[in-house]
């Protein structure tokens, strides 16, 4: 996924093979091998390269990458509240931390230099007028809209969860769903056999670009995973949500729902009761209390760390000039 985003964005890409140390004996084995591939691979690249400054936000690779570039200076970005192993295992050797919010810290040692940037979103990624945003979509400025999403891939569960209850939503909300590719064919199918009165109302989508923004603009409530861009596109956009985080991975999601949850900003809602839970949930939400989904939304903009990007660029810039220095003193 990296490489297709990286390209559309014209950088450079060259990749290093890494894999994580999960399991036990052949499995533990073949981590361990791609590990140290992974190693040579970063230190060649370093080497060709000559960075000034290194730069991680988690992921397998990291792990390689950072200890071939051991005497590199470096900043870890934190994407999510809680970190994953290998930015546990770099920040014992960062020059700086970059986290989304205070509660992160106590992730990591105190005598490290941690600083509380928010998280990071595109800049094309700011709200715009409801109107304006609806009319993309070719929705009603009349009808409260509903936002789902579950990542490029789709959220398989919160997908069928949507799908089987698309009648009892539509008679009075309008929807705009992400589907993902894996459930495209199954939601498409739903959306076929929708009476046409209702399925004026809803807006299926395997995937958007550049109409995130009118997406996030037109909603008025979201329900998605709780992955780390939650902490920034939802508080940037000032939307409330019901977050379902991913029920079969580390808790990295779980915290971060706890975290908007706790601040009353959004909702958490297991993947096992999406079932029996979901349409009560969003009924009283859309259309039963909107005051106080109108409460939550409040709450959620006031979350919003601005200018999170031009805070660790600033940071960057900062560790690279002093390297150049210290090089040049020396």
């Amino acid at each position: 996924m990296e490489t297709d985003l990286v390209a559309r964005a014209d950088i450079p890409f060259k990749a290093i093979p890494a894999a994580g140390l999960h399991g036990v004996g052949l499995k533990a084995i073949s981590g361990l091998w791609q590990l140290t591939r992974g190693y040579f691979a970063a230190r060649k690249i370093i080497d060709e390269f000559k960075p000034d400054v290194l730069f991680f936000t988690g992921g397998y690779v990291a792990i390689p990458t950072g200890f071939a570039g051991r005497k590199v200076p470096m900043v870890l970005c934190l994407p999510d509240i809680e970190p994953a192993l290998a930015l546990r295992t770099l920040s014992r050797r960062a020059d700086l931390i970059a986290v989304p919010a205070e509660e992160s810290r106590a992730y990591f040692p105190p005598e490290k230099r941690i600083e509380v940037v928010g998280y990071p979103t595109r800049p094309s990624m700011q709200p715009m007028p409801r109107e304006t945003a609806l009319a993309v979509f070719d929705l009603s400025p009349e009808k409260p809209t509903l936002m789902v999403t579950g990542g490029s891939l789709g959220a398989r569960s919160i997908n069928q969860a949507v799908a089987a209850s698309l009648e009892a939503l539509l008679t009075e909300i309008q929807i705009i769903h992400l589907t993902g590719t894996h459930t495209w064919p199954e939601v498409e199918a739903a959306h076929a056999s929708l009476p046409e009165a209702l399925a004026k109302n809803y807006r299926p989508f395997p995937y958007l670009h550049e109409q995130m923004r009118a997406a996030f603009s037109a909603a008025d409530l979201v329900i998605s995973r709780a992955g780390a861009s939650t902490l920034g596109e939802l508080p940037t956009f000032g939307v409330p949500a019901i977050l379902v985080p991913y029920p079969h991975a580390w808790r990295y999601q779980k915290v971060n729902a706890e975290y908007l949850a706790k601040r009353g900003a959004a909702v958490m809602l297991r993947d096992e009761d999406l079932s029996a839970k979901l349409v009560p949930l969003v009924q009283e939400l859309m259309i039963e209390k909107p005051e106080k989904r109108q409460q939550m939304q409040a709450v959620m903009h006031s979350l919003v760390v601005p200018d999170a990007a031009n805070k660790i660029a600033q940071f960057l810039q900062e560790l690279a000039t002093s390297a150049k220095n210290e090089i040049g003193r020396g």
